[in-house]
C-alpha cells in the first residue's frame, strides 16, 4: 500500500488553490443559483482508465468550504480503475461542493495522470530488472504531490531537493576542471549517510568517474551500444555503482534502455509531461 502524505504537506497546496479560484468574492455563480442551505450528492468519476493518486485533494478541498461535508473515497491511491470507476463521493453543502470542484479536480486530475504515465513506464520495462525513477522537473511548489503520485504509479522518488543528495552534473565538472576531481571533492564533503551521484557524457568520462568511487554514475544520453558498454566495465567490480540511463527516455525507447542492464532510468516526462486524466464531478440522486 502506497503510503499517504500528511495532510501538513496538502493542505496549503489545496488552500492556495482555493484562494486563487475563489478570488475576492467567492463563487459568484454558486450564490446567484443555488439555495442557501441546500445539499448535493456527486461522484468524482473517470472519463479514462488510470491509477489513483491525491484522493486526499479531493477531501481536503471540500473540507475547507464544508467542514460538515462527507467525502468517502471508494479506491486508494495506487489503485488502477477502469473508465466510470467512482473515486471519491461527496455529500456537503451545495454552494461549497461547486465552489471547491475545480480545484479537487485540476489537483485530482493532475496527480492520476501523474501516476497512470509513471504505470505506463513501470509496464513498459517489466522483466527487465530496471526500475523507473522522476525527476526534479516538477510544478513549483506540487513537487511532494507530484512524486508521491509516481510512487502511486510503481516508479520511484529521485532526490527531492539539492539538500537530500549530491548530483555532480556537466557544470560541476566544468568549474571543477574534471570528472575525478568533482567526485573527489563530493567524496571528501559528504557525510556517510550522504549519497553521491556523477553525470557523464560518455565512456572517457564514466571510467574516470568509476574511479572516484561514487555511489550512482548517470549515464546523459547514452546511445544502447554505449549504455551496453558501460555495465559491462562495471560488471565484474565487488563494489559497483548504481547505473541510471537519462535523457530522450520515451515510451518507444524505454525497453530498449532497460535491456542494457542499467539499474535505473530517470524519466523527467513522468512529472513534467503527463496530461492530466479525464475526470469528472456527476450529481447524484438526493
Amino acid at each position: 500500500m502506497i503510503p499517504s502524505l500528511p495532510d501538513l504537506l496538502i493542505e496549503p497546496v489545496v488552500r492556495l488553490a482555493l484562494a486563487e479560484d475563489l478570488g475576492r468574492t467567492g463563487d459568484v455563480t454558486a450564490r446567484a443559483c443555488i439555495p442557501e442551505g441546500a445539499r448535493l450528492r456527486a461522484a468524482f468519476v473517470a472519463r479514462k482508465p488510470g491509477v489513483a493518486a491525491g484522493l486526499d485533494c479531493v477531501r481536503l478541498a471540500v473540507r475547507a468550504l464544508d467542514a460538515r461535508a462527507t467525502v468517502e473515497p471508494r479506491l486508494r491511491d495506487g489503485d488502477a480503475f477502469d473508465a466510470g470507476a467512482t473515486l471519491v463521493e461527496v455529500e456537503a453543502d451545495a454552494r461549497a461542493l461547486l465552489a471547491a470542484e475545480r480545484t479537487a479536480l485540476n489537483l485530482l486530475g493532475r496527480l492520476c495522470g501523474i501516476a497512470t504515465l509513471t504505470r505506463a513506464y513501470v509496464e513498459a520495462v517489466a522483466g527487465t530488472g530496471a526500475r523507473i525513477a522522476d525527476t526534479r522537473k516538477t510544478t513549483p511548489g506540487l513537487r511532494a504531490l507530484e512524486k508521491h503520485a509516481v510512487l502511486c504509479g510503481g516508479g520511484l522518488n529521485h532526490r527531492f531537493g539539492l539538500d537530500d543528495a549530491i548530483l555532480i552534473k556537466d557544470n560541476h565538472v566544468a568549474v571543477c576542471g574534471g570528472v575525478g576531481e568533482a567526485v573527489r571533492r563530493a567524496r571528501a564533503a559528504a557525510g556517510h549517510l550522504m549519497k553521491v551521484e556523477v553525470e557523464v557524457d560518455g565512456l572517457d568520462q564514466f571510467d574516470e568517474a568509476v574511479a572516484g568511487g561514487p555511489d550512482v554514475v548517470m549515464l546523459d544520453n547514452f546511445t544502447l551500444p554505449m549504455l551496453r558498454e558501460a555495465v559491462a566495465r562495471v560488471k565484474d567490480r565487488p563494489v559497483r555503482p548504481v547505473l541510471e540511463a537519462s535523457g530522450g527516455v520515451n515510451l518507444d525507447t524505454v525497453r530498449g534502455i532497460a535491456g542494457t542492464g542499467v539499474d535505473v532510468i530517470s524519466v523527467g516526462a513522468l512529472t513534467h509531461s503527463a496530461p492530466s486524466l479525464d475526470i469528472g464531478l456527476d450529481a447524484l440522486p438526493g
